[in-house]
């Protein structure tokens, strides 16, 4: 009897290790889901995860394929949680936002919208199919970006050139004057990264796309529904960014948020990388790109 346990112990230990060595040499891993932790975690596990939350942020690498599969797969599944979900996109612009809806409402082409909208390069490979889910299933999209002008003119002036916008457009802006911490470890690092010659402006223009994208968001999220947002992950890492000055709008909102990183093995999740989300998204190095 004992041989026999021994045996099917030694079967059982020789079989796992044959898989895991297929995992790494014959069969590629497109990707990992890690918790907060660092601990490997499934896509379900992820998506019970966050059934409490009103604010999903899924953080993505702009080029990944496999971050734009996943956010259009976790688009459906909150979606058939609850069909009253909203959806917002860093990837628009707040001014377009009436070209996002005249096309939504039917009243202009696809071709003239795509026309018109300032899309991203990469729109119809990694965008259009979560714009095209929406649009079919009469959800609202948000655009939720500041004007790219309106950031490079932060960039080259500071926050003050804002109050000099007519009416009209500051309503395309958060309330001014924005708060502002430099403090905050991500703007910090920003002007880290770019050296002593880096122009103390750079991280007060991600700080307005950051008002700008969590004031559009509080905007248009309603009590009880769910509003899903996609955005480049160093836009909600760490709890930063958006997520900052969505607390000053409305501090009562609960968030989840998931980050993407890549990394050259996927075993184990790097040490830099925990705690920068609820749940990090792991990708290859060597995942091929969109653009």
């Amino acid at each position: 009897m004992r041989d026999k346990i021994a045996l099917l112990l030694f079967m059982f230990l020789f079989s796992s290790h044959l898989s895991l060595l297929s995992q790494s040499k014959g069969n590629p891993v497109a990707y990992r889901i890690f918790d907060a932790k660092g601990k490997k975690a499934s896509y379900a596990k992820m998506l019970k995860a966050s059934r409490d939350a009103d604010v999903f942020f899924f953080g993505e690498k702009h080029n990944d394929p496999i971050v734009h599969w996943l956010q259009l797969r976790f688009a459906k599944d909150l979606y058939g949680r609850d069909s009253s979900l909203t959806v917002g996109m860093e990837m628009f612009e707040a001014d377009g936002q009436v070209i996002l809806d005249e096309y939504f409402g039917g009243f202009i082409s696809e071709k003239s919208f795509e026309k018109e909208a300032r899309l991203w390069p990469n729109y119809d490979t990694d965008y259009k199919p979560v714009l095209d889910f929406a649009k079919e299933e009469g959800l609202r999209l948000v655009a939720t970006n500041v004007p790219r002008r309106y950031a490079s003119s932060v960039y080259k002036r500071g926050f003050d050139v804002l109050d000099s916008l007519p009416a009209a457009s500051k309503k395309f802006l958060p309330p001014l004057p924005v708060a502002y911490d430099p403090d905050l470890p991500g703007y910090k690092k920003m002007l880290e990264m770019g050296g002593k010659h880096a122009n103390p402006n750079l991280p007060k223009a991600q700080a307005i796309k950051d008002a700008t994208m969590a004031y559009f968001i509080s905007r248009n999220i309603k009590l009880g529904t769910p509003f899903l947002h996609l955005n480049g992950s160093y836009h909600s890492d760490n709890d930063e960014g958006i997520l900052w000055y969505l607390r000053r709008y409305d501090p009562e909102l609960r968030f989840f948020t998931i980050s993407t990183v890549t990394q050259d093995q996927l075993d184990k999740l790097d040490e830099e990388y925990i705690g920068k989300a609820d749940f990090i998204l792991c990708v290859p190095t060597d995942m091929t790109k969109t653009r």
